[in-house]
This record gives structure tokens, C-alpha cells and sequence, in this order.
């Protein structure tokens, strides 16, 4: 297990890291090349992830195409709403 306590603008919380032995050697090896502490890599990790799940709850809009000119398709159906100028 390893304790966790990232530094961010909004505050700070420690909490227990439960990750496979592999894995938190992975991290602790790069965290030194770059000159962190395991706990400030996993802090970068854990708000990382954050960001992305922020992300993804951000609404979109879709967009469609139906292959024809929506006005052309209604004038088909009701010839009274033909266009009276051309394009």
C-alpha cells in the first residue's frame, strides 16, 4: 500500500493506494527520473484522470446528416412550400 498526498489548488488529502507491486514500481522508477516523490506521481496520475472524467461529463452536441436538402424534402411532400426563389 502506498499513501498518497498531491498538492493542488483546491487542498490536499492523503488516502491509501491499493496497486499491483509491478505497477507501483513502474511509476516510483519514472517519478525519480523526473525527479518526484512516488507520492507527487501519483498525485499528477490521480488528477490526470480526474481532468479526462471532467471531460467526458461535458455536454456535446451531435451532428447529422439526413443526404438531403431538408427544404427540397419538404417541398416533395407538400409541393405548397416549394421555394419561391432559387437558390
Amino acid at each position: 500500500m502506498q499513501h498518497l498526498m498531491y498538492s493542488g489548488g483546491m487542498g490536499e488529502r492523503r488516502t491509501t493506494v491499493v496497486a499491483r507491486d509491478e505497477d507501483l514500481a513502474l511509476l516510483q522508477r519514472e517519478a525519480r527520473n523526473r525527479g518526484l516523490s512516488l507520492g507527487r506521481m501519483l498525485g499528477e496520475v490521480v488528477a490526470r484522470r480526474a481532468d479526462e472524467l471532467r471531460q467526458d461529463k461535458r455536454p456535446r452536441l451531435g451532428t447529422f446528416s439526413v443526404g438531403q436538402d431538408i427544404a427540397d424534402s419538404e417541398a416533395q411532400e407538400n409541393p405548397a412550400a416549394r421555394r419561391f426563389r432559387s437558390a
